[in-house]
């Protein structure tokens, strides 16, 4: 299964240090920190992250968010795809998966 090398560099880059485990699903290459899904590269340089659902309709009005589906079908609340070009910049990259690790410690209780 293929997926965005250069993408997949950054995000390893910004989840240094961290308990990362990295396994191949949604079409691309999840990044699992503290045993829970928490970003994804895919085929096509998108990024999805897991975040705070009470925060989805926030961060849907974002430039380049999108509410992810799969097979056809909206995934559940708590999940945004961030558009290629929308995370070409570091800083932006980063500010996506500043929202998914401020969510992963939510849910794992980590300080990591």
């Amino acid at each position: 299964m293929a997926y965005d090398r250069d993408l997949a560099d950054r995000i390893r880059d910004v989840f240094a240090g961290l308990s990362v485990r990295e396994v191949k699903m949604f079409g691309g290459l999840t990044f699992m920190v503290n045993d829970k899904m928490t970003a994804t590269a895919n085929t096509h340089g998108d990024l999805m992250i897991r975040c705070d659902p009470d925060r989805v309709e926030d961060l849907l009005t974002k430039p380049g968010a999108d509410w992810p589906s799969m097979r056809g079908k909206k995934m559940s609340k708590g999940w945004i795809v961030v558009e290629a070009d929308r995370v070409e910049s570091d800083k932006v990259l980063g500010s996506w998966l500043e929202e998914a690790l401020d969510y992963n410690e939510k849910v794992t209780g980590s300080g990591d």
